[in-house]
C-alpha cells in the first residue's frame, strides 16, 4: 500500500482511538495532541487532518480547533459490521457446527428480545422451521445474557423496565434481580450457560462477539438437548470461544 495512504489510515485510526479515550477538548482532538500520541510531526499531521476534513473523513470543531472522525465513517463501519455478521458469521457457525455436531446460532439484541440472524443446523435435526428473524425474550433466551454481558446493572434494568418475566422453562429467571445474579456469573466466565431457562430440557452456551469499537454486537450459541450438551459443556464452550474470536477478527478487519 502507498506509504501516504498508510500514514493517512494510521492517523484516522489514531484519531478514532483518541476521541474514544477523550481528548483534552472533549470528543475533538487537536493536531498537537494527536501528534504527541503518535510521535509524529505536528505540521505534517495538521495538513493531513485538514485534507481529511475536506474529503469528509474528519470534522473540525470550530470552538476548540480539534478534530474527530466524520459520522459517515461510523455509519459505514456499522453497515459493514452488519454485512460481515451475516457472511463471516455463517462461516463461524459452520465451523462450530462441524466441531460440535450441534445446532449453532448467531443472535443480536433488539430491545428486550434477541433475534437470530444466522443459523447452522446439522443434518437430522428435529428443529421445526427456522429461527431466523424470530424474537425471543432476552431474559431467558439462549444468548440474552451473553449479549448483555458488557452492560452495567442500570443499563440492564432499563432494557427490562417494561418487561414481564414470564416462565418459559423450569429455570426461567423470576425477575430482574434473579437475571442480574445470573448475568454476573456470565460476566465472570466470559460466556453464558442457559440451562432450561428458554424451555424444558434445553441447554445452551453462548459467547459474546465484539466489533471494531469493542462493543458487543452479537453472540454465537451452541444449543441442544440438556442430556447431551451438559456433559459436553467445556467442549462446546471451547468451540464457541474459538469461532467467536474468528468472527471478531473479521469484524475488526484484521
Amino acid at each position: 500500500m502507498d506509504s501516504s495512504v498508510t500514514k493517512g489510515l494510521d492517523a484516522l485510526a489514531s484519531l478514532a482511538r483518541a476521541t474514544d479515550d477523550g481528548g483534552r477538548h472533549g470528543p475533538a482532538v487537536t493536531a498537537s495532541e494527536l501528534a504527541r500520541r503518535m510521535d509524529r510531526d505536528r505540521s505534517q499531521l495538521s495538513r493531513m487532518l485538514t485534507a481529511m476534513t475536506a474529503e469528509e473523513f474528519a470534522v473540525r470543531d470550530e470552538v476548540s480547533g480539534g478534530f474527530a472522525p466524520h459520522w459517515r465513517l461510523y455509519a459505514t463501519a456499522r453497515d459493514l459490521t452488519a454485512h460481515r455478521l451475516r457472511t463471516d458469521g455463517l462461516t463461524a457457525l459452520e465451523g462450530m457446527a462441524a466441531e460440535t455436531g450441534e445446532s449453532c446460532y448467531l443472535g443480536v439484541l433488539a430491545g428486550d428480545t434477541t433475534v437470530t440472524i444466522a443459523e447452522r443446523v446439522p443434518p437430522g435435526s428435529r428443529q421445526l422451521g427456522s429461527w431466523i428473524g424470530r424474537p425471543f425474550p432476552a431474559y431467558c433466551s439462549d444468548c440474552g445474557q451473553a449479549l448483555l454481558s458488557d452492560a452495567d446493572d442500570e443499563e440492564v434494568a432499563a432494557v427490562f423496565a417494561r418487561t414481564e418475566f414470564v416462565r418459559h422453562g423450569p429455570n426461567t429467571p423470576t425477575g430482574l434481580d434473579d437475571f442480574l445474579s445470573r448475568l454476573e456469573a456470565t460476566r465472570r466466565r466470559g460466556y453464558s450457560i442457559v440451562d432450561e431457562e428458554a424451555e424444558p430440557l434445553l441447554y445452551s452456551v453462548a459467547v459474546p462477539v465484539r466489533d471494531f469499537s469493542d462493543e458487543v454486537v452479537a453472540a454465537v450459541q451452541v444449543v441442544g438437548p440438556r442430556r447431551r450438551l451438559q456433559p459436553r459443556t467445556e467442549e462446546c464452550v471451547t468451540a464457541a470461544l474459538r469461532w467467536a474470536g474468528h468472527l471478531e477478527t473479521a469484524l475488526r478487519g484484521a
